[in-house]
């Protein structure tokens, strides 16, 4: 339970950490791009939430599987705002190691109850 409690905190994390560059995003006049990656970048966590009420073992790994797929399209609009010069390198530095950290985690775990649930 322990390892839930820290992607919990880690997403949580990550989605304080989108919300404010979505607001500097906004203050620069992006609104599509910045958009897009608030909606990816705050489903992860609550994804994760969610998976802690799953009604079985196949809907909890159902629910980190999206939050996953979440975590990688975040990836995705960071690296785009990144070379389309919307944020600068040291702003995608600040955040994307801890989208990389959180993506990994939810693998592990998805992994993990995979291997439990056989």
């Amino acid at each position: 339970m322990a390892r839930e409690n820290i992607i919990k905190e880690k997403s949580f994390a990550f989605a304080i950490e989108i919300v404010t560059l979505y607001k500097i995003l906004l203050e620069r006049k992006e609104f599509v791009l910045s958009k897009q990656m608030l909606r990816s970048g705050t489903s992860v966590g609550a994804n994760i939430r969610e998976s802690e009420h799953a009604q079985s073992k196949a809907d909890f790994i159902h629910k980190l599987s999206i939050s996953q797929k979440e975590s990688d399209e975040s990836m995705y609009w960071l690296e785009l705002l990144k070379e389309t010069d919307f944020i600068t390198k040291e702003e995608f530095d600040s955040i994307h190691p801890n989208c990389h950290e959180v993506l990994k985690i939810i693998r592990s775990i998805i992994i993990t109850s995979k291997k439990n649930n056989s």
